[in-house]
């Protein structure tokens, strides 16, 4: 999808020669003087869930959690024919709606205010590239799954099983107890369409806002969020099953598909701090800004640097209050323009490239890195012939990086429900680091494609690292959990530098499992026995010898 955008500063000799040009404004404060909210009461504009995300990953409340200034509001709306659309506290400003050039005037003469910003005219046409993804109903796959799978996945296989996605839904985490944002360009007929069937039934949409229009409703608006919708949600066994088909849902529409305005940038970043405050763990936006209805406002591949366009930097805020940002390139990679856009360019944002599902980079994905060198994209899933939700309640295939973000989007929050003592960031490293070209990034797919079940490993051994002590106590080695139900990890601080097996056996004393690794002495690892099913439940006997060390452990499967 083509978005794109740059940040003007209209000043008020601008106003007076261009009467009634301009319909929408961000006009931006100073400070926050005068506020009556205080830091050292957050309850009073963030929610428990927000404010505990907070605590869970060490982030102090600061002022850009503080809302605006209320005065300085009351002002703009008392300066004349004045309506205040919506509101950004991270960015301190306001966007507001108005052609009455008095107004303007007086508002630019506030001292607290710091500019005024030109975001759209009063009336613009529909841009015919506005989105660039392509559909088809046939898939371009054949794929085949195991039988002993949780889910039937159908037409979304081949997209899950490259990260090895199955592994996550396999072992439990669907996204139970986690909240999404999809910020998008509305959601058409989610309310009736069969994917969505699950979904409804269990209520998993908690809320809906079109900050275009100011209302509730999503349900008429485009289709491309609900395509994307459709990749994260979508629970139809034997025809499409979504990458997080469990978690609780937040669709906001801050999108206006008939033109490209920067107005959209502004309804992104007050999305996101609405989101931000009812505490919503990860956004997947399928967006991205570069070039406008009118040419006053593009942007140049130098204002892609992660630090300049208002959705980028608010992108940046949402990950500094522990939110995971998940992102699309862009499909320009065919194009002039040829790079990402924003907010794909920011600092914090898991950016996602397109590739099919053999892992061969679609012609169309944008090219990297940000203008100020960062590696993008972060990684890359499948955004070509992926399976959606068509509106005639048949499953279909599109391509675009708008497809591949969602998918991505819906593993990584199952990945972070496994793991939920682990920050944004920490998340996002394990995926870059479980991602196939880790250590030879490039400009395409960024570190590559990820492999979820690597990243769960490598979580799951840094936690076993990281509580060593308490878990071990005071022997060398021990099994962790026991008793376990289908996986089990073997703890150990070795004293010896060589190979150790490790044998599973039975209580009859059959032999289940062996294996054998290399350890490091005092170098404490964690070696796990996975994929023990089909295992009865009982007694079981590990037995751990490395040439001059001997252990014989009793373990309890149930």
């Amino acid at each position: 999808m083509k978005k794109f955008l740059l940040l003007l500063l209209v000043s008020l000799a601008f106003y007076s020669s261009s009467k009634a040009q301009f319909s929408k404004y961000v006009i931006r404060f100073k400070d926050k003087a005068g506020t009556p909210f205080s830091i050292a009461n957050p309850s009073q504009f963030l929610s428990p869930r927000s404010i505990e995300r907070r605590k869970r990953q060490n982030i102090l409340i600061d002022e850009t959690d503080l809302p605006i200034t209320p005065a300085y509001i009351d002002s703009v709306i008392l300066s004349g024919t004045v309506t205040i659309l919506n509101r950004s506290k991270w960015l301190n400003q306001i966007c507001i709606q108005t052609t009455d050039n008095a107004a303007l005037a007086k508002i630019n003469s506030f001292s607290f205010v710091l500019s005024s910003q030109a975001l759209k005219k009063p009336a613009s046409g529909a841009r015919a590239d506005k989105f660039t993804e392509t559909l088809s109903t046939t898939s371009p796959y054949q794929s085949s799954q195991a039988t002993s799978d949780y889910y039937d996945y159908s037409s979304s296989y081949s997209q899950i099983h490259i990260h090895e996605g199955e592994f996550l839904h396999n072992k439990g985490f669907k996204g139970e107890g986690m909240l999404i944002a999809i910020l998008d360009a509305g959601f058409y007929h989610y309310k009736t369409i069969t994917a969505f069937d699950s979904v409804r039934n269990n209520n998993q949409v908690a809320e809906t806002y079109d900050f275009v229009n100011n209302e509730t409703s999503v349900d008429e608006d485009d289709t491309h969020g609900m395509y994307c919708f459709s990749i994260i949600a979508a629970n139809w066994p034997g025809k499409l099953v979504g990458s997080c088909p469990k978690a609780t849902f937040y669709l906001y529409r801050t999108e206006d598909a008939t033109s490209e305005y920067p107005v959209e940038e502004q309804n992104w970043a007050a999305a996101a701090e609405r989101a931000d405050s009812i505490g919503v763990d990860v956004f997947s936006t399928s967006l991205g800004y570069t070039t406008f209805n009118n040419s006053i406002f593009d942007h140049s591949y130098a204002d892609m640097n992660g630090n300049t366009t208002i959705v980028a930097r608010a992108c940046d805020l949402a990950a500094k209050k522990g939110i995971i940002s998940v992102v699309a390139a862009g499909n320009e990679g065919g194009s002039s323009w040829h790079f990402i856009s924003s907010p794909a360019d920011a600092d914090s944002a898991l950016t996602v490239g397109a590739v099919n599902n053999t892992g061969v980079v679609a012609g169309f994905s944008s090219f990297g890195p940000s203008s100020d060198g960062q590696v993008k994209p972060t990684v890359a899933s499948v955004g070509q012939g992926t399976a959606i939700a068509n509106t005639d309640n048949q499953p279909a295939f599109g391509s675009g990086t708008s497809f591949a973000t969602p998918n991505m989007a819906g593993l990584v929050t199952c990945l972070w429900q496994a793991f939920p003592d682990f920050t944004n960031m920490e998340i996002i490293e394990a995926v870059k680091k479980s991602s196939s070209i880790y250590t030879t990034p490039n400009d395409r797919i960024g570190y590559g494609i990820p492999n979820l079940h690597k990243a769960y490993d490598d979580l799951l051994q840094q936690r076993v690292l990281k509580n060593i002590n308490t878990i071990l106590a005071k022997d060398w080695i021990k099994v962790y959990p026991n008793p376990f139900t289908k996986n089990f990890s073997v703890v150990i601080n070795p004293s010896q530098t060589g190979t150790a097996i490790l044998k599973l056996y039975d209580n009859a004393g059959k032999l289940c499992k062996i294996k054998t690794v290399n350890i490091q002495s005092g170098q404490p690892q964690l070696i796990q026995f996975d994929n023990l099913q089909p295992l009865a439940t009982g007694i079981y006997i590990l037995k751990y010898d490395d040439g001059t060390n001997k252990k014989t452990m009793r373990i309890l499967g149930q």
